[in-house]
């Protein structure tokens, strides 16, 4: 796998690949590398550069290469241009589940997928730290997403091009105040607290994962809270595409969470909502881990 990073030393933020053995490929250390100032960069300047990008991870030029712990992930796109998209109640157990929290008893689908926004502001890195927010929620809430990076522009994207459009694939914790998600109705308020979106670790290219068909899960200081599959989603990822692009034009660089499936902690008996201390772990199968600690600040 092709693990494309923003990472941080001592000269600044800047991108490169992350390599099996733990170093990182530093592509502004390499003459002439594609994308070398950020991944917004590596994104727009199309099929050809990634092409690159990949062929000198395979062959690193050793002047280009940091050694394990020498660099800081940063999120892979440490700030988007525009807001992160977002698909709620996008996985059939999870609308059961969050149903009878409200005593619904039978559970009707989305027809459509339901869209909300997370503010740009609101990404941090993997390792970062989620503020607790006391005094804000009492009921601060996880959720592990398959994060799509859009790569090609478009708009009314058919379902069966939508893939065309993917640069790559990333891991979002779609963090939410669930008591600020019912109180204002629109769900912005209650997703969009600072630093509530992690995301990373890295990208992995659209053509290297088939993430339509792989595993999703998540544990809480070592506990296994989700544990479930994207090809159980109601709305899969062409889906998404083709349904957000209808009259609405998708840029590079832009990133959709895909909805989170069963487990989050509203939902538990009793509800166990996140604390201060507590370490959130998102896994996705064939794109790694992304790992949060929550703090009381």
């Amino acid at each position: 796998m092709t693990r494309l990073a923003s990472f941080t030393d001592a000269k600044g933020p800047r991108i490169g690949v992350a390599l099996e053995d733990g170093r990182m490929l530093d592509l502004s250390a390499v003459p002439g590398a594609p994308g070398a100032g950020d991944m917004l960069a590596l994104i727009e300047a199309g099929p050809a550069a990634l092409a690159a990008v990949r062929a000198l991870a395979e062959t690193p030029p050793p002047g280009a290469v940091l050694n394990a712990g020498a660099w800081r992930l940063l999120a892979p796109i440490p700030r988007p241009r525009r807001n992160v998209f977002c698909v709620g109640r996008n996985y059939m157990d999870h609308v059961a589940e969050g149903d009878r929290t409200r005593g619904i008893t039978s559970s009707e689908l989305p027809k459509y997928p339901q869209f909300f926004t997370k503010a740009p502001d609101c990404v941090i890195a993997p390792e970062d730290w989620i503020p607790a927010h006391k005094g804000v929620t009492e009921w601060l809430d996880y959720e592990v997403e398959l994060a799509v990076v859009i790569g090609t522009e478009g708009h009314d994207i058919p379902k069966e091009r939508a893939l065309d459009h993917v640069f790559g694939w990333t891991i979002g914790n779609d963090v939410t105040g669930r008591d600020l998600q019912r109180r204002y109705g629109q769900w912005f308020k209650g997703k969009s607290l600072d630093r509530s979106c992690p995301l990373g670790p890295w990208i992995i290219p659209a053509a290297e994962l088939d993430a339509l068909n792989t595993g999703i899960r998540l544990w809480v200081n070592g506990e296994k809270r989700q544990d479930s599959h994207t090809s159980k989603m109601i709305f899969d990822v062409k889906e998404i595409i083709h349904q957000l692009s209808i009259g609405f034009t998708l840029r590079p660089g832009d990133v959709i969470i895909t909805g989170t499936p069963e487990g989050v902690g509203y939902a538990m008996q009793p509800p166990r909502t996140l604390q201060p201390g507590d370490v959130i772990e998102c896994e996705i199968d064939g794109i790694g881990r992304l790992r949060n600690t929550v703090k009381a600040a």
